[in-house]
């Protein structure tokens, strides 16, 4: 297995994530609640309105941050989002309730703090909140945007 690299380990390559995911969830209509930057991958919660853009958007994003950042490693990483012998470069899921839509943005929001590189996730300059939790729901619940009747596989034993 591949070693995992920290690829954004330097605040140039940080710079680049932020400026492409920042482009590409814009042109693909993905409002993002919350989102964390870490060393090797990211996490991010928050409301696309057209499900068919995912992918898209997902190939943009990844496509565009591994060219850029690779540009700028000592090594270049290939391939970047995923260990040799993996297919998945993104796990993508759409929230199903109330409960689950807390649980996942608080994941997303405390990352760092899981990680060890902070005590707080506010003193993490690279976990960025757009919409805080009770907003964001509150939006969610008023647009319908949770799919209780969609199987989600982790769930499914």
């Amino acid at each position: 297995m591949q070693r995992q690299i920290p690829a954004f380990a330097t605040a140039d390559a940080q710079s680049v994530f932020w400026d492409r995911f920042e482009h590409w969830v814009a042109h693909h209509g993905f409002h993002p609640w919350v989102t964390s930057l870490m060393s090797n991958h990211y996490h991010t919660v928050g409301y696309l309105r057209e499900g068919k853009q995912l992918g898209e958007m997902m190939r943009r994003i990844h496509g565009s941050v591994a060219k850029l950042v690779n540009d700028l490693l000592p090594q270049r990483r290939v391939p970047f989002w995923h260990e040799r012998g993996t297919r998945r470069d993104y796990f993508d899921g759409c929230l199903r309730n109330e409960t689950q839509c807390c649980k996942t943005y608080d994941y997303v929001l405390k990352q760092p703090v899981k990680a060890g590189l902070v005590r707080d996730f506010r003193d993490y300059p690279n976990t960025r909140v757009k919409i805080d939790l009770e907003r964001g729901l509150a939006r969610a619940l008023q647009l319908k945007a949770f799919l209780p009747t969609v199987p989600y596989k982790r769930y499914d034993h």
